[in-house]
């Protein structure tokens, strides 16, 4: 099918003929008719099947022109970065209609975001904390809302998003439409649709764990970090095979530490984002990657959930993830649109039981491929591979068990003063010479004549 057998108005059409796409993807052509009918709807899809184009597509092709100030339709997403890059897919397919859509997210200026919602608007892209801060503040009115879209729900699960998503469904208005798509069915996921939604109709293109057939995928067995590091130098040194790659970790701390020994090496060609950054800092890595201008991409799992990369040409595992389902998130980022991918996954002597849960929940072997001669099998061991016993103690502590005790020291002058109670104020009162009687004004005067 095309997108020209897809009942799509010439707007739309418009729009995806400026930008190349001829094609649906399988989530694309099952969900249109689905979405305009009404219903509630849950798709579940892998990463990169164009999801955000499937729920985005339907709903444009019903959203009537409107003059009212509130919202109609309302986005859901777990991260600030997934919030302005599903603000970005709706200004490509809306480029020949007249929507006015705005992203709102924690991290900025909540003053500024009531204000631009005051001057009007048609779609809300929102992190849920954002959004039920915004409702509570009155700011925002959601009574007009048709349409909500629940999109990455399983990450917004794991990021302990339920409270909010709790409080918004009380804020909606009962008749409105329900869409969620997600990557995972989950037990959370389920029990959501189970309390919120009215007999959804299913959607599911690829069962969780199934392996896209266009990314090929293949992994190395390395001893430890640096020798990962080495390797990882040895393969980026071919820029033109690796010219555009996005390497995951699973924690702030190692992607820090990562990122500090390639940039040594790779320099300007090397960019960060992980949590703890500035929101101006993270989207600006995220531009500078997607543009070009940086070949590499350190990441974290939650801040590349859902993010869309064109033309990214290999997905790095640098470590293996606990959660299976996280290496088929990672993978996801590349092979994008039904392209070619290619994918490799480092593993330690450790990491071999969670690479085993992977391939069991794929039902594919993933090869193993021996390393490079040039790579040299580094013996530095970071602080968490040192066995136990070797490592660096606390300066500030001994080798035995600190138990505390009294203070072993005199006390100060100043502190060993105790409370004389009223014999002190007595004292002072001598001292100062305080009238006996406080507000006796003949007392007072006696001692003055005196």
């Amino acid at each position: 099918m095309t997108f020209k057998e897809l009942d799509l108005s010439n707007q739309l059409q418009y729009a995806i003929e400026d930008l190349g796409f001829e094609n649906p993807t399988p989530i694309q052509e099952q969900a249109f008719s689905v979405v305009r009918s009404g219903k509630d709807v849950v798709g579940i899809a892998q990463t990169g099947t164009g999801k955000t184009f499937a729920y985005m597509m339907p709903i444009l092709r019903d959203l009537k022109f409107s003059n009212q100030k509130h919202p109609r339709v309302l986005v859901l997403v777990p991260t600030r970065e997934l919030v302005l890059q599903v603000v970005d897919e709706i200004e490509k397919l809306s480029k020949y209609i007249n929507t006015r859509v705005l992203g709102v997210y924690g991290g900025a200026n909540i003053n500024t975001q009531k204000q631009a919602i005051l001057q009007g608007q048609d779609i809300i892209v929102a992190t849920p904390g954002r959004l039920y801060d915004l409702g509570l503040s009155n700011a925002l009115k959601l009574k007009s809302i048709q349409k909500l879209v629940i999109d990455e729900v399983d990450v917004m699960l794991d990021l302990g998003f339920r409270f909010q998503l709790m409080n918004i469904f009380d804020i909606l208005p009962e008749r409105r439409q329900n869409v969620l798509f997600s990557a995972t069915m989950t037990e959370d996921v389920d029990e959501l649709i189970y309390d919120f939604f009215k007999n959804p109709q299913k959607i599911s293109i690829a069962v969780s764990g199934t392996p896209l057939d266009n990314i090929e995928q293949i992994s190395y067995n390395v001893p430890n970090f640096f020798t990962k590091v080495n390797l990882l130098n040895h393969l980026l040194s071919d820029k033109e095979t690796y010219n555009k790659v996005l390497i995951f970790v699973g924690f702030k701390r190692t992607a820090d530490y990562l990122f500090k020994h390639l940039e040594e090496v790779f320099g300007s060609e090397t960019c960060v984002i992980h949590s703890n950054k500035t929101q101006n800092y993270r989207i600006r890595s995220i531009r500078q990657f997607d543009e070009g201008n940086n070949r590499i991409l350190v990441a974290t799992d939650v801040m590349a959930r859902g993010l869309d990369f064109d033309n990214v040409s290999h997905v790095i595992n640098f470590d293996t993830p606990d959660f299976p389902e996280n290496y088929m998130h990672r993978i996801g980022r590349t092979g994008r649109a039904e392209k070619a991918g290619k994918t490799i996954l480092l593993s330690t002597a450790k990491e071999q039981e969670a690479k085993e849960e992977i391939e069991t929940l794929m039902d594919y072997k993933i090869p193993v491929l021996e390393l490079p001669e040039e790579v040299e099998i580094s013996n530095q061991l970071t602080e968490d591979e040192r066995p136990r016993e070797d490592r660096e103690q606390s300066k500030n502590r001994t080798g035995l068990e600190y138990v505390p005790g009294p203070a072993f020291h005199e006390k100060s002058e100043k502190n060993s003063k105790v409370n004389l109670g009223g014999s002190y104020r007595r004292e002072i009162a001598k001292k100062y010479k305080k009238p006996k009687t406080r507000g006796d004004k003949n007392y007072n005067r006696r001692n003055k004549k005196k």
